[in-house]
């Protein structure tokens, strides 16, 4: 009988589990996490970014900047990031910068003082007479298993978003913002070429794991159950991630609080009274001088279905 294949995480614990400081994994997970989109698809017409496989001297690089944090905790400075998108885009604006490609990061676009166009997530260097504009994302969807296999059935915890509506945005206003004519005005040179880089994981319903077009097939994945469902998981050992801590598999030294399965339903029990939101749960197991990740997943308010198919009946706009 044939080994199971390796999952995500046991990878990335295999590779970077040198890696101590928290930060430093999770620029490691956006460097080398597999894309989400398939670049090859026709679906994305050739405008899906790829960082490709992580160098040998990132690798080494990545391990100085872990025993010698100083500089990026400068990059990102002092402070507090409650959004994950500001917190992924600082770090890889680290990481551009260092590698010597950066021209610029977050230009904002604007028709007048008042009126803001858009903004260029990053300017790469494309020689001397040009640039490379990339429109980054980092993000988190849950497969609707109602909604069929079409990228609007790809929901946010919160649903307020889908990967349909993103990808739609992100073509047609993010990538063209460097063709309007306000965009001459601060363009430090042309831009040659628009494209998006995803990363992300994507969280399937307990059990299923469909494989869609214009995913890539190695996308990182986890799964998605409500509250009553909780007791089919798999495990004895659970955290609740802080949103900075969605990036990369958990690790961490031994010293962490753990919920047990009674402890975690009771937890979230209290949560989805006060707020019903969605919450990211690692499954982990201890190993000698630290806890790591085995799975991980939303676990979801017991009407969060009945709401998503409400969400999925409104006619999707840009």
């Amino acid at each position: 009988m044939p080994a199971a294949a390796e999952s995500y995480q046991e990878s990335f614990h295999r590779r970077w589990g040198h890696l101590r400081r928290a930060r430093v994994r999770a620029l490691a997970w956006l460097l080398d996490a597999p894309d989400l989109l398939d670049i090859h698809d026709p679906a994305w017409i050739g405008r899906v970014a790829t960082l490709g496989p992580v160098a040998p001297e990132v690798a080494a690089w990545l391990a100085r900047v872990d025993h010698d944090p100083s500089e990026l905790d400068a990059a990102l400075g002092a402070k507090m990031y409650t959004r994950l998108g500001l917190y992924a885009e600082k770090l890889m604006a680290f990481y551009f910068e260092q590698q010597g490609r950066l021209v610029a990061h977050g230009l904002q676009v604007r028709a007048s003082r008042n009126d803001t166009i858009g903004e260029f997530d990053f300017l790469l260097d494309a020689g001397p007479d040009a640039v490379e504009h990339i429109e980054f994302a980092t993000k988190f969807y849950l497969l609707d298993g109602d909604g069929g296999q079409e990228f609007d059935a790809l929901v946010g915890p919160n649903l307020a978003d889908s990967l349909g509506k993103k990808m739609r945005k992100v073509f047609d206003r993010q990538l063209t913002l460097g063709a309007h004519p306000a965009a001459q005005e601060v363009l430090p040179r042309p831009v040659t070429q628009a494209r998006a880089l995803v990363k992300g994981w994507l969280f399937y319903p307990r059990g299923s794991w469909p494989l869609m077009q214009g995913i890539a097939a190695g996308h990182c994945r986890g799964f998605w159950c409500a509250l009553d469902e909780l007791d089919e998981i798999e495990g004895d050992d659970f955290l609740i991630l802080p949103r900075l801590q969605w990036l990369a598999p958990f690790r961490a030294a031994s010293a962490v609080w753990m919920l047990s399965r009674g402890q975690l339903f009771q937890e979230l029990s209290y949560q989805f009274e006060n707020a019903s939101k969605p919450v990211l749960v690692s499954v982990v197991r201890q190993r000698p001088g630290c806890i790591e990740e085995v799975e991980r997943g939303f676990i979801v308010p017991n009407d969060w279905r009945e709401r998503a198919s409400e969400v999925r009946m409104v006619k999707p706009v840009g």
